[in-house]
């Protein structure tokens, strides 16, 4: 005896080890509580004082066995319970010693999504966004695997596997992806997302609740929620008897509890209205409070299998009663979460914070302070006693329940008999400590190991707009710097044209085309000449009306859908909750309106060139002649030719050859200019990485002046030298005015030359507006069709969110309960007579069916007296008038108890009450009342026998003087022998 007290207090030295019990699992006799007490005992009970030490030891040593065998059987293999999914029906209420109260986890059911073709509007944009090639292939195949990434991830049900989860995983991450990369909007890439609510069950006339968004961070919020309900489920199915189970339990649950926190921290700014109720955010919030605290269970119950310090189990188990309280606090009075879930966790609370008590009994016992150990396991078996009556159905704490009691038991024996120590109240017990091994997992993305981006080599949309505003400050920039040196080009042409140069130099003989002017009709026919500058012309109308036409069509669209919004508006009111087309289309109508800005400002810019046309129409056509014709419309005159080879002539040839340098190498700027090519993308994902935001203006600017400094800086030299050479020309001119001879004809000849020069700037002028207002219609038809697609893709959008709308409305309205029935006067209730109230003209509903207790057949009534007369009727042969008087000698059978006159028939079908004897006529069943019995058969067909009971016609068919059920009158009673 003593060298086993030894080992026990051995190992409790040691700290918990497996039980000496030859069956592992279970309390041996003294570990039951039941001290044995033979002749020792009492001996020892004898001489208190002598053999408290030895008592100690022996008593100290029991309870931290059956610690280690309820430890075991928390976590051993006893039949798990299964955990049902919120929003699931309850679980049977469970055998006793089924199985232990600590493996009813919670977990979450998933949401349930429509299918979503993602490939055809991604691929649309992709078409739209970049040019065709390889790049623009690639994608559209990335957006296939994407619309089968979550097909695969959606689309089917998903086992408890993590497989299953590492599928939603990876989508969520190649969601998180396409977020920068592809506008999600309404007025965009409109695609619209629509899941049920994981806890509706929906009604007989309608499916379950369900929201439909065209939103990327909804369909990003219901898929996160999906992920930790998947979490939850694969943790509830891990087997906790070994630390792998106990391990992907605990990381699963925190892992689900993070992505709810993270759904309830982000889910109102990613839907911009109210969302359903099970991502609402204190849904959301309550169930990762839910997680954390099973997960905080798990560490309890390692800690528990692993025998650890009972201070620290208590701790544990403390803390994880601290989360489910306040998780089932937070969802008492609120019915966002299924019914079944507030047992639940009001019993986890009451069992963890029994636990906790358990445990700190075992330490306070250490401690030598009994009575606090008395106070602690008395609490804990009335929180097990509150569970038991209150949620049995849903967790079986019977093993619990017996292990708290034993050890109450053996305490409060010992206490009693050696001890004596004063038990404190609850209230002054010293609070229990709480240690918390739990965090809700953060979400971090990629939450996928295996994840890989379908889009990598796709530019983020942010980076995308960037390059687009920096070609248009490039853009912009260079058409500045072309357009200064075209004006000053134009400028020069006009001031030579004016002088007559280089006309007036080559003129020798006076009756010769100069050779400039040859030059300049001859690259006149080589462009057309006038043909062209008609046919151009004739082609801009045409051009002009099927832009025209384009974004009258595209806002047509708009109108039609927005009309029949505001009609729907209008007819269902509050009911209709939906983004306003008007609102919508605020972007798409602004749009619209700079197109047709554009328009009027090019029919302007074609009238301008109509004008100009028109007005130098004979000139260009002149050019447009054969040298001879042309020789011939210009006037002769008698030439200079004391001018020719002066100092005068030669000086004004030098600088019209250096003018004619300066404008080829403004040509050759040009075309420098346009032909610089550099790529931004590599700056603004650098910027972006660096910054996580691209400040556009600064890099740009940046970029453009070191790019375009040095042109900026030869297009100011060209035109300042420009200058200096139309002053120098204009000064030589004068002199050589007047050094010539100048007569009428002469005068009349310059004019016809000077004319001739600025047809020719005029026709190479209308033939560039008019070939670059050409490329701007066509161009402006491009991004029209692209406008008038976008137009139709959001109104088909609308159209499809219109329906599904109108579907739901139509749902909910036959949900809605009808309005109550009016209630009768009382004058048509009630019959003048002041009877039997008159039946209602409005149905009655069908009551409730209601499992009751079998009815029951009526009392018997007592025995009849029976007299002599009787005796003797009733013992005369039988004959045929001897029948009819039978039921005249009866005597009147008195009433059962309790049945009047109105009694109603029984409830179900009565026999012959008592056989018939020799020499009694036997019993003849009348037919029973109509719709009394279904099943009779023939019931009209049977034989009906007058009764003298029944004479007044209306009479009720069973008379008060009469035993209900029984149509005919009674046969005389004999008592049974």
């Amino acid at each position: 005896m003593h060298e086993f007290i030894y080992k026990d207090s051995f190992q409790r030295e040691l700290y918990i080890e497996p039980s000496p019990s030859p069956h592992p699992g279970t309390a041996s006799r003294r570990g039951g509580g039941e001290h044995p007490r033979g002749e020792g005992g009492r001996e020892r009970a004898a001489c208190v004082r002598a053999c408290v030490p030895t008592l100690r030891r022996e008593r100290a040593a029991i309870p931290e066995v059956r610690v280690g065998a309820a430890a075991a059987g928390a976590a051993s293999g006893r039949a798990p319970l299964p955990s049902a999914p919120l929003g699931s029906p309850p679980p049977p209420r469970a055998a006793p010693l089924s199985r232990p109260a600590m493996t009813n986890f919670i977990s979450v059911q998933l949401k349930k999504a429509s299918e979503v073709d993602l490939a055809k509007p991604l691929c649309k944009f992709i078409q739209q966004s970049y040019p065709g090639g390889d790049a623009q292939a690639e994608h559209c195949r990335a957006a296939e695997e994407l619309s089968k990434l979550r097909k695969n991830a959606l689309g089917r049900p998903l086992d408890k596997h993590d497989a299953c989860l590492d599928t939603l995983l990876r989508y969520y991450d190649q969601l998180c992806s396409i977020e920068p990369k592809f506008p999600f909007s309404e007025n965009q890439v409109c695609v619209t997302f629509t899941w049920k609510d994981a806890f509706d069950k929906g009604s007989l006339f309608g499916g379950s609740v369900k929201l439909a968004l065209a939103s990327l961070g909804y369909e990003k919020t219901c898929v996160l929620f999906n992920c930790g309900a998947l979490a939850s489920q694969i943790a509830a199915e891990q087997n906790l008897d070994n630390d792998e189970g106990l391990k992907a339990a605990a990381k699963h649950y925190q892992f689900a509890s993070g992505a709810f926190q993270h759904i309830k921290d982000t889910v109102l700014s990613a839907l911009n209205r109210e969302p359903t109720v099970d991502i609402s955010p204190d849904t959301v919030g309550t169930l990762s409070l839910i997680m954390l605290a099973q997960a905080q269970e798990v560490f309890f119950l390692k800690a528990t299998r692993d025998k650890m310090k009972d201070g620290i189990i208590a701790k544990l188990a403390n803390q994880a009663a601290d989360y489910y309280g306040d998780a089932y606090k937070q969802c008492q009075y609120k019915d966002t979460l299924p019914k079944e879930v507030f047992p639940v966790l009001a019993a986890k609370h009451c069992i963890m914070q029994a636990n906790a008590e358990y445990h700190q009994s075992i330490l306070a016992k250490q401690q030598k302070k009994f009575g606090e150990e008395i106070g602690r396991l008395q609490h804990a078996a009335d929180l097990i006693k509150t569970v038991a009556s209150r949620y049995d159905e849903y967790i079986n704490v019977k093993d619990l329940a017996d292990k708290i009691n034993r050890a109450l038991t053996a305490a409060k024996k010992d206490n009693d008999f050696i001890y004596h120590d004063r038990v404190p109240d609850l209230k002054d017990l010293e609070p229990i400590g709480k240690a918390s091994l739990v965090k809700s997992t953060p979400v971090v993305v990629p939450l996928s190991q295996k994840f890989t981006d379908l889009f990598e080599k796709m530019v983020p949309l942010q980076v995308q707009q960037s390059v687009s505003v920096y070609n248009q400050r490039k853009a912009d920039l260079v058409n500045r710097l072309i357009a200064q040196m075209r004006e000053a080009t134009n400028l020069a042409n006009g001031v030579l044209a004016s002088l007559n140069l280089p006309a007036a130099i080559e003129d020798v003989s006076g009756d010769t085309v100069p050779q400039s002017i040859l030059n300049k009709s001859k690259s006149v026919i080589e462009q057309g000449g006038i043909q062209t500058v008609d046919q151009l012309i004739k082609d801009l109308p045409e051009l002009l009306q099927r832009n025209k036409e384009i974004l009258d069509e595209s806002l047509r669209l708009l109108d039609e859908e927005e009309t029949t919004d505001n009609e729907l508006r209008t007819k269902f009111k509050e009911r209709w909750q939906r983004t306003p087309s008007i609102e919508l289309y605020k972007p798409l109508r602004a749009e619209g309106a700079n197109f047709h800005s554009i328009l009027n400002k090019a029919v302007q810019a074609d009238g301008q060139v109509r004008e100009c046309y028109q007005s130098h129409r004979d000139t260009i056509a002149l050019l447009c002649k054969p040298e001879a014709e042309l020789n011939a419309a210009i006037p002769s005159a008698n030439p200079a030719k004391t001018l020719q080879g002066s100092e005068v002539v030669n000086v004004l040839r030098t600088l019209l050859a250096g003018l004619d340098e300066v404008k080829k190498e403004r040509e050759q700027l040009e075309n420098d200019m346009k032909a610089v090519n550099f790529d931004m993308t590599s700056k603004f994902l650098a910027a972006l990485a660096q910054d996580g935001a691209i400040n556009e203006e600064a890099i740009s600017v940046t970029e453009l002046d070191r790019i375009y400094g040095s042109y900026t800086q030869k297009v100011q030299e060209s035109l300042k030298k420009q200058e200096e050479l139309l002053k120098n020309i204009q000064n030589a001119h004068q002199d050589f005015s007047k050094m010539k001879q100048s007569n009428n004809e002469s005068n009349l000849r310059e004019e016809v030359l000077k004319n001739l020069a600025v047809a020719n700037d005029k026709f190479v002028e209308l033939v560039a507006n008019l070939k670059e207002g050409t490329k701007f219609y066509n161009e402006l038809t491009e991004i029209l069709l692209k406008f008038q697609n976008k137009c139709s893709d959001i109104v088909f959008a609308r159209k499809t969110e219109r329906d599904e709308l109108l579907k739901d409305l139509q749902q909910s309205i036959a949900r809605e309960p009808s309005a109550p029935s009016i209630p009768l006067p009382t004058y048509q209730t009630t019959p003048a007579g002041g009877g039997k109230p008159a039946a209602s003209s409005t149905p009655t509903p069908a009551p409730r069916t209601m499992v009751g207790a079998k009815p029951q057949p009526p009392a018997r009534p007592p025995p009849p007296v029976i007299s002599t007369a009787s005796s003797s009727t009733a013992s005369a042969p039988t004959g045929p008038a001897a029948a009819p008087a039978a039921p005249a000698a009866a005597p009147p059978v008195a009433p059962a108890p309790g049945v009047g006159a109105s009694s109603t028939a029984p409830s179900q079908a009565q026999g012959p009450p008592y056989p018939t004897y020799p020499g009694f006529p036997g019993y003849c069943q009348m037919p029973m009342p109509v719709g009394y019995n279904p099943y009779m058969y023939g019931q009209y067909n049977l034989p009906y026998v007058p009764s003298p009971v029944f004479q007044n016609p209306g009479q009720p068919p069973y008379p008060a003087s009469q035993q209900p059920g029984y149509p005919f009158p009674q046969q005389p009673y004999y008592p049974q022998q």
